[in-house]
């Protein structure tokens, strides 16, 4: 089953996260707004791999002097999705 997620984002340039999970597994991860060298290159290494693992290696990253980052509003985007299941 594909879940669809829309995230609105906090603290960072990215204005949102759009994922989809399919049992799982991130299938899509797309930013709107940000660095778009980063994100896209964030969106394709998540891309195949569990939402656990992203979570795992994606939280409390930082952005200079700010307390989250793209990768970090993903990962909690990521914890959302799964505790609504």
């Amino acid at each position: 089953m594909t879940k669809h997620v829309e995230y609105k984002t906090s603290g960072t340039c990215s204005r949102g996260i759009i994922v989809d999970l399919e049992d799982g597994i991130i299938k899509e991860c797309k930013f709107i707004g940000g660095c778009a060298g980063n994100t896209l290159g964030v969106g394709a290494l998540v891309r195949g791999m569990t939402a656990e693992e992203a979570i795992e290696r994606l939280s409390g990253i930082k952005c200079g002097f700010k307390s989250t980052s793209c990768p970090d509003q993903l990962a909690r985007a990521l914890r959302e999705a799964l505790a609504e299941e």
